[in-house]
């Protein structure tokens, strides 16, 4: 099974930019930048979000996910990601915004949450 490669796992612990892509029911792409989070234990990318919102509707539908990310510092240094959500996970869900935000704003997550946080667990598939 492919892996993040190790000498990428600073974007993930910094304030990169990721680009979620999912498919819409009519089969077209949705692509929107998210905050992003890494599992190294379980070789997973995190991706937190509300129940309910698009991407998360289409990957329930569908679960085959792209992610691009490029370096801040670097825009010819990137990492692409072809995977499948294998998981919607709850618990710890809200936490873990909490943790991107601290990573990306420097403090706590500040907007209302309005439905359940879930975080979508993508396995990689291809890597480039």
């Amino acid at each position: 099974m492919p892996s993040i490669p190790e000498e990428y796992h600073d974007l993930f612990e910094r304030s990169t930019i990721a680009h979620f892509a999912s498919v819409l029911p009519d089969g077209t792409p949705h692509v929107t930048p998210v905050w992003i989070g890494y599992d190294a234990g379980a070789d997973r990318l995190l991706i937190n979000t509300e129940d309910g919102r698009r991407k998360t509707r289409n990957v329930r539908a569908n679960p085959s996910v792209g992610i691009s990310m490029t370096d801040p510092d670097d825009p010819y240094r990137r990492l692409s990601v072809l995977g499948t959500v294998e998981e919607f996970r709850e618990e710890g869900a809200r936490e873990h915004i909490d943790e991107l935000a601290r990573r990306y704003i420097g403090e706590d997550y500040p907007n209302e949450v309005e439905t359940e946080r879930v975080i979508l667990v993508v396995r990689p598939d291809r890597v480039f």
